[in-house]
């Protein structure tokens, strides 16, 4: 995978990261503030056209029996902005997430998605309106029964024929600690922004 990450700014509210994945640089917020999340979703709405958003969440792994970290990362992604509201630090849910997410014309996508709607449920009371697991809707493309099984690697093998890096160190580091690593926001935007491209691809060809 070529990538590389860099961080650009930091102020009181939020910090700014520019993500590059091959050819793409995507700019990246990372911000436990309401208000960052209500202007990159003003943002995302004016200029997200096809309607789709990558998504995905990221929790401090669990390392104990009966253990059930709550959600402390959602990363969004509409085209080559994407936001890591760290969202365990977070003062309250601002009502446009709650709003935006709720979107019936917004389609949102991810690898084992379900799992992810149902954690964010319970853990915050977010409701997911519309998602599309996207293992399904590659199995169905490409008329594999196979990819009903496959992690973000192979689907984005399949469908972008690009090569994703999934360090398990970072996989199962601490999605809670403040600030988040480098690494961290790389990996976190990285998988949304995959994610996204994967279903604009599976969504929106003909």
């Amino acid at each position: 995978m070529i990538s590389t990450v860099r961080h650009q700014a930091s102020y009181e509210t939020h910090s700014l990261y520019d993500v590059t994945f091959f050819s793409d640089l995507i700019r990246t917020h990372l911000t436990s503030t309401p208000s960052i999340v209500d202007s990159w979703i003003s943002d995302t709405i004016t200029r997200n056209v096809p309607p789709i958003v990558g998504l995905d969440i990221e929790w401090r792994p669990n390392t104990e029996p009966n253990m059930n970290n709550p959600v402390a990362t959602l990363q969004l992604c509409a085209g080559t902005g994407c936001l890591v509201f760290h969202i365990i630090h977070a003062p309250f849910i601002p009502q446009s997430l709650v709003a935006f997410l709720r979107d019936p014309s917004r389609t949102f996508v991810g690898v084992g998605i379900e799992a992810d709607v149902l954690k964010l449920r319970q853990n915050y009371a977010l409701t997911v309106t519309n998602y599309r697991d996207l293992r399904f809707l590659a199995a169905e493309k490409y008329g594999s029964s196979e990819l009903i099984r496959a992690g973000l690697k192979m689907l984005s093998l399949t469908v972008l024929g690009l090569e994703v890096n999934k360090p398990h160190w970072i996989t199962r580091s601490g999605w809670d600690i403040r600030p988040l690593t480098l690494e961290q926001v790389q990996y976190a935007t990285i998988d949304a922004f995959v994610s996204f491209e994967i279903g604009r691809h599976l969504l929106t060809s003909v």
